[in-house]
């Protein structure tokens, strides 16, 4: 296998598929994430608002839709994708599914960190008239954002390794030029080069969302 012009082209054009629908999936996935894992925490028996039935439900629901391997998600939502964005091929329809799959791994990744903040400072918050929105952003938030940056790379590292496999739907980006060339091509140079992008990308992110937890911990000063 040489690569010449046309195939470092497609690479480009799969790295730029990649990145469109991984960004795009993961700013609506925190876009819904962030006030499920919210929700999740105030309404716990112990939270600022406890209503332990509505939290039960919800919890349910995330873990049933966490529980569904992408691959299956993918062809059980193709009736939603066709509605929402009109096809059911390349990158745009596989956002939809994305969110889908992301969107409970990122409520899930924003609860474990507000569950980390000290009781003691949300009593104080409590004792001196906080309103249950002030003690979220004004508390929780902003305690757990060293916490919530580093989430935010796990889950994006998450969703771009679930796009990989959008290439069995002709999704397109790397995972579609992995699966076409490399596997169903035997071009065994094309899926290692991919692959080799895919782990670059990966440490970018999760070297990026290092760094920015590390600025924004105010421990660390």
């Amino acid at each position: 296998m040489t690569f010449d012009g046309a195939t470092v082209s497609m690479l480009i054009t799969g790295i730029g598929e990649s990145l469109f629908m991984v960004l795009t999936s993961s700013f609506f996935s925190y876009l819904f994430g962030i006030p499920l894992g919210i929700i999740l925490v105030v309404t716990d028996k112990d939270g600022i608002y406890p209503i332990p039935w509505l939290q039960r439900i919800l919890g349910l629901i995330i873990n049933l839709f966490r529980s569904v391997p992408f691959v299956i998600l993918l062809i059980m939502v193709i009736p939603v994708t066709k509605l929402i964005v009109g096809t059911i091929l390349g990158p745009k329809a596989i956002i939809p599914p994305l969110v889908i799959a992301a969107a409970p791994y990122v409520a899930r990744v924003v609860e474990s960190s507000l569950k980390e903040v000290d009781s003691g400072v949300i009593e104080a918050a409590k004792s001196m008239g906080a309103s249950t929105f002030q003690i979220i952003w004004k508390v929780l938030l902003p305690e757990t954002k060293p916490s919530l940056l580093i989430g935010a790379a796990l889950s994006v590292t998450t969703i771009l390794s679930y796009s990989a496999m959008a290439g069995f739907v002709g999704g397109g980006g790397l995972g579609d030029i992995a699966i076409r060339y490399g596997y169903y091509r035997y071009q065994t140079e094309m899926m290692l080069v991919t692959v080799a992008i895919i782990v670059i990308i990966v440490q970018i992110i999760q070297e990026t969302g290092m760094r920015m937890s590390r600025k924004s911990d105010k421990r660390i000063r």
